[in-house]
């Protein structure tokens, strides 16, 4: 009698085991024939842990891959329905999918969830473009993430151990910088750039990411890292001056400047800057050559020619000053120092003039002008510009 007690506990244990075996496939079958809630309610029977019932196909790893099939078909459903069955069904499915093969201690169903994974990756790849589209980056992010981590697991190790997919990565970088997540966009963008992806732009997006966590020492270290990487490239070099340049770093920026104009001696850009650090420094011969140089590369280079002019408008109100202080009972004095001021604003004027034709409507320029017109009673042209001043407004 002890016996047949024992046979029968071990029959009805085999009988709990092929019931719940006998669920997935029937969940599986659900799907097939495209009833997607039933599957849904059907898988997730099987892994119901408070079921003690339950506990074999909780370890089968079938029942995971069957699971990770169903959630994939949600996602892929049209039925608005079937879409509300799960917020993030992808997820489950690759959570699912990985179950699967941790459980799979004997190999039985790594080929099976391979392909399964390889469907999953189109997927997450339509769904990070999608919510990239939409401006949700921390959904892109995060299936990027997943694809990257699938492209880890041992099956697909297996066949190419060294392969890299560059093109996630990156992807990766930009939907965290997007989502305002610095230290994941760094930590991607320099994932691709030790595979030189982008090349020299993924430095520079590396820096953007220090830039906007406010660490400009990080920051210039990438730019600096990317210069040994790639030579003297214009792009890095300029963010370099630029980062000296707001840190008023007046002398290290000249010098990663004087670097870009070798490189690029005809880039207008590079001797405007010069110029202006010139300005900055007084020294008002360098400045103006610099100008004049941005000029000659660039015809119509507003800024260049507004700066010349205000260059020489600055040195006539020192000039003013100068004479300003001679003492009155020294007329011919005064009368000799004015005049110098007033050869300055005169040389102010054609620079001014043509940042005027260039932009006709820049109020800076115009206030300058009626300013220089009057200093020196050239009347006529004082009350034009005061009329384009009117009709600007």
């Amino acid at each position: 009698m002890k016996r047949t007690t024992i046979l029968f506990a071990l029959l009805f244990a085999v009988t709990c085991v092929f019931a719940q075996k006998g669920k997935v496939t029937s969940a599986s079958s659900y799907k097939e024939t495209g009833k997607l809630d039933k599957a849904v309610e059907a898988i997730e029977e099987t892994i119901d842990a408070s079921n003690p019932k339950t506990e074999s196909s909780i370890t089968w790893p079938r029942t995971w891959e069957v699971r990770g099939e169903i959630y994939q078909a949600v996602f892929q459903s049209k039925d608005e329905n079937f879409k509300k069955l799960n917020a993030d069904p992808l997820t489950v499915a690759f959570d699912s999918y990985l179950k699967a093969l941790q459980l799979d201690d004997k190999d039985r169903f790594g080929k099976s969830v391979k392909i399964k994974l390889t469907l999953l990756i189109g997927d997450l790849t339509n769904q990070a473009i999608a919510a990239f589209n939409e401006e949700n980056y921390e959904k892109a992010l995060k299936s990027f993430e997943q694809i990257m981590a699938i492209e880890q697991t041992p099956v697909y190790k297996a066949d190419e151990p060294n392969a890299v997919d560059t093109v996630i990565m990156f992807n990766a970088g930009l939907a965290a910088y997007n989502a305002q997540n610095y230290d994941k966009a760094i930590e991607y963008y320099k994932q691709a750039a030790k595979y030189k992806y982008n090349g020299a732009k993924t430095y520079s997006l590396i820096s953007s990411s220090y830039m906007q966590k406010k660490d400009t020492v990080g920051a210039l270290q990438v730019l600096q890292d990317g210069l040994k990487e790639y030579g003297e490239n214009g792009p890095l070099l300029v963010e370099v001056i630029n980062i000296y340049l707001n840190a008023n770093k007046v002398d290290d920026a000249m010098k990663y400047l004087e670097i870009a104009i070798s490189k690029d001696p005809k880039n207008s850009s590079y001797y405007f800057a010069q110029g202006t650090l010139y300005d900055k420094l007084l020294k008002t011969d360098e400045a103006t050559n610099s100008y004049l140089k941005a000029i000659e590369y660039k015809e119509d280079y507003f800024d260049a020619y507004y700066n010349l002019g205000a260059l020489y408008y600055n040195k006539g109100v020192k000039q003013v000053d100068v004479a300003n202080a001679i003492p009155s009972n020294q007329p011919e004095k005064y009368e000799e120092e004015k005049n110098k001021a007033d050869i300055e604003f005169k040389k102010a004027i054609p620079y001014m003039e043509k940042a005027h034709e260039i932009n006709p409507t820049d109020k800076f320029t115009m206030e300058s002008l009626k300013t220089l017109y009057y200093r020196l009673k050239m009347l006529d042209k004082h009350a034009e510009i005061v009329e384009k001043m009117k009709n600007n407004q």
